[in-house]
């Protein structure tokens, strides 16, 4: 049975799962007006993975015997007007899921939940992949700089992107 100060603090994380995903639709909409289908198809994908996510902490909680309560999720705020400036906001964002993350397996820690503690490795990994490749796309940004050609071969790759379901846990 998981502890009920553990199971608010996943309910949380739920929320702010929830809510990238509705961050990154929202990041999409810019790359829609801009006809860049490549950058498109990195947001669908990453809308896909927040959503996994969240879900695959729904799950546990249920198999864990907590209840689930979902809350509002805030309007996302879109900072920035180029490509450059959106991912920058997007590295922004994913340091501070990876710091929640990490507040979520103190909690675990504090009450001694170790099957959670598990469960939220896989979770800490995924973070530092997600960090690691939101980086890697806006080194390469940087080195466009206002390269429209350069721009469009990097649209082009982020189009090759497949969405892969994670295996959580």
């Amino acid at each position: 049975m998981i502890s009920s100060k553990l199971e608010q603090a996943f309910n949380d994380q739920i929320n702010k799962e929830f809510y990238s995903a509705y961050l990154y639709l929202a990041m999409k909409t810019y790359f829609e007006e801009k006809n860049l289908k490549g950058f498109v198809n990195w947001f669908d994908i990453q809308v896909q993975e927040e959503r996994a996510h969240g879900m695959g902490m729904y799950d546990y909680v249920h198999e864990r015997g907590g209840k689930v309560e979902l809350g509002a999720i805030d309007k996302p705020v879109v900072e920035g007007s180029t490509p450059l400036e959106i991912f920058e906001q997007v590295l922004k964002h994913e340091e501070f899921v990876t710091s929640r993350i990490n507040a979520l397996m103190d909690v675990a820690d504090e009450v001694k939940d170790r099957a959670a503690l598990s469960f939220l490795n896989w979770y800490l990994k995924e973070q530092v992949e997600e960090e690691a490749s939101v980086g890697g796309v806006l080194q390469t940004l940087k080195l466009i700089g206002d390269d429209k050609k350069a721009l469009l071969l990097l649209d082009k790759d982020l189009g090759t992107r497949v969405f892969n379901p994670p295996v959580i846990g």
